[in-house]
């Protein structure tokens, strides 16, 4: 019987973490002027799809660069409207009397429907107190 020599070659698979932080933006720095899915790739942004194929996680890259660089997208909602819009802290009396604060402001202060308020008029001043609260709460 013959005797055939198996040579097996071992592929390196190369695995990249997702850079974070200071490492982030030391590889950005680093590799300067280069196109942004090389970027995406050689600082780890990338998944592989069920063909196999490369996939590059462009949102997951831009949102840990924000973060490494101390600006958050805020995923609680603190400060943001719908759609993404900076609050401005201001409410307008609509057409038929009524004061509206908005969706926003209430997530913000864990407001539930059926929650209520004392209301307290100052000169030129509403306060909202939770009902059962004192002022200095």
């Amino acid at each position: 019987m013959a005797q055939y020599r198996l040579s097996v070659i071992v592929g390196l698979i190369q695995f990249r973490s997702m850079l974070t932080g200071s490492e982030l933006l030391a590889k950005v720095k680093e590799l300067g002027d280069v196109s942004k899915s090389d970027l995406v790739r050689s600082c780890g942004y990338v998944s592989t799809k069920k063909d196999g194929g490369e996939r590059l996680n462009f949102t997951a890259f831009y949102e840990a660069l924000l973060e490494a660089k101390g600006l958050s997208l805020g995923n609680d909602g603190v400060g943001r409207g719908k759609g993404g819009r900076k609050l401005s802290y201001t409410a307008t009396v609509q057409g038929n009397g009524n004061l509206l604060i908005g969706k926003a402001y209430t997530a913000m202060l864990d407001l539930k429907p059926g929650d209520e308020f004392e209301i307290k008029l100052g000169r030129k001043q509403i306060k909202l107190i939770p009902a059962g609260a004192t002022e200095e709460d």
